[in-house]
C-alpha cells in the first residue's frame, strides 16, 4: 500500500461538482426530447426554440435529480460500504451534506426558470389554463427529482422509481415536447414514447440489480429488490421487448418508406444488453452495461427519428 499528501491524490471541488451531476446520464435524459422533435419534424412542425429549451430544462431537471438522489442516498444509508457501485460525494465526503441541498436549490430554481422560459416561447401568453397545465406538469417533474430519493418519504424506496422513469423520461418528455411544438397529441405519438420508457426504466433496472445488496440492506425496496435477481432479469427482457415492440407497431401504423425501419440498426445493441444483464451475475460486471444501455437508447432514437424523416 502507498500513500500520497500530493494535491492530485485529492479530487478538486470542482471536479467532485461535476462527477455529482453524473454526465453519462444526461444523453438518455436527452433522448425523449430528441423524440419529440424528430416526430415534429416529421409532420413539419419542427421548433429549434422550443426543443433547445426543452433539452436545458431536462438536462437542468436530470442534474438536480442525480444531486437529490447523491444526498438522499447518504442520508438514508443506501450509500454505504456495501454499495457496489461507484463511490458518490457526499458518501466520500468531497461534497458536504449542507453543500449538496444548496446545490439542489439552484438547480431547482435554474430548472423551474427554463421552463417557464420554454413555456412561454412555447404557449405565450395564449391559452392561460394550458400555460397552467404545464406549468403544474413542470412542479411535478422537479417534485420527482427531489423525492426520488430525498424528502421524508422517498418514493424511489418504495419501488416507485421505476413509474417515474416511465412517465417522465418517455411519455411526458415525447409527448410534451411533441405537443408544445405541434399544439396536437395524436394517440399514436405515445407509441414512440412508450419505447422510450421502456428503456429508459431498463437503464434504472440495471442500476437496481446492480445495487440489489447494498439496496436491501438500507431498505431501498426497488423493484430487483422486490423481484429477485432472477426475475429482475426478466423483467429487464420484458422492458426492452415493450419497447421494441411499441417502436414496431408505430411504424407499421404509419408505414411509408422502409427507412423507417432503419430503427432495427439499434436492435442488435439491445438484445446484447438483455443477454449481458442475464449472464453477468457479479455487481460491478454490470456497471458497464448502464452506459452501453443509455447509449443504445440514444441510437435507436437517432435511428428511429432519421428514418421518420426520410
Amino acid at each position: 500500500m502507498t500513500t500520497s499528501s500530493t494535491p492530485s491524490a485529492k479530487p478538486s471541488l470542482v471536479g467532485a461538482w461535476v462527477s455529482a451531476f453524473r454526465p453519462r446520464t444526461l444523453p438518455l435524459a436527452l433522448a425523449s426530447i430528441l423524440m419529440g422533435g424528430f416526430l415534429a419534424a416529421s409532420q413539419h412542425e419542427f421548433n429549434g426554440a422550443v426543443i433547445g429549451l426543452a433539452a436545458l430544462t431536462t438536462v437542468l431537471l436530470q442534474v438536480l435529480s442525480n444531486l437529490a438522489n447523491d444526498y438522499g442516498d447518504s442520508q438514508n444509508g443506501a450509500d454505504s460500504v456495501h454499495r457496489e457501485g461507484p463511490q458518490r460525494a457526499v458518501q466520500s465526503g468531497t461534497i458536504s451534506p449542507a453543500a449538496m441541498k444548496q446545490g439542489m436549490v439552484v438547480f431547482g430554481a435554474a430548472s423551474l426558470a427554463s421552463g417557464l422560459g420554454l413555456l412561454w416561447v412555447a404557449l405565450g401568453s395564449s391559452g392561460l389554463w394550458l400555460f397552467m397545465g404545464f406549468l403544474l406538469l413542470g412542479l411535478g417533474a422537479i417534485w420527482a427529482a427531489v423525492n426520488y430519493t430525498a424528502g421524508a418519504r422517498p418514493y424511489g424506496y418504495a419501488g416507485l422509481g421505476d413509474v417515474s422513469v416511465f412517465l417522465f423520461f418517455g411519455l411526458v418528455g415525447v409527448c410534451g415536447s411533441y405537443f408544445l411544438q405541434t399544439r396536437e397529441l395524436p394517440y399514436d405519438v405515445l407509441l414512440p414514447a412508450i419505447s422510450l420508457g421502456c428503456f429508459s426504466a431498463a437503464v434504472l433496472n440495471v442500476n437496481n440489480i446492480r445495487d440489489i445488496r447494498s439496496d436491501e440492506l438500507a431498505g431501498k425496496i426497488t423493484v430487483p429488490v422486490r423481484l429477485g435477481p432472477r426475475r429482475a432479469r426478466l423483467y429487464h427482457w420484458l422492458l426492452l421487448l415493450l419497447g421494441i415492440g411499441a417502436a414496431v407497431t408505430y411504424v407499421v401504423q404509419n408505414y411509408h418508406s422502409a427507412w423507417q425501419w432503419l430503427f432495427l440498426g439499434a436492435v442488435p445493441l439491445l438484445v446484447f444488453n438483455g443477454v449481458q444483464v442475464w449472464k453477468r451475475q457479479q455487481s460491478m460486471q454490470l456497471d458497464p452495461l448502464l452506459k452501453q444501455m443509455a447509449m443504445s437508447t440514444l441510437l435507436f432514437v437517432l435511428l428511429f427519428g432519421v428514418g421518420q424523416l426520410l
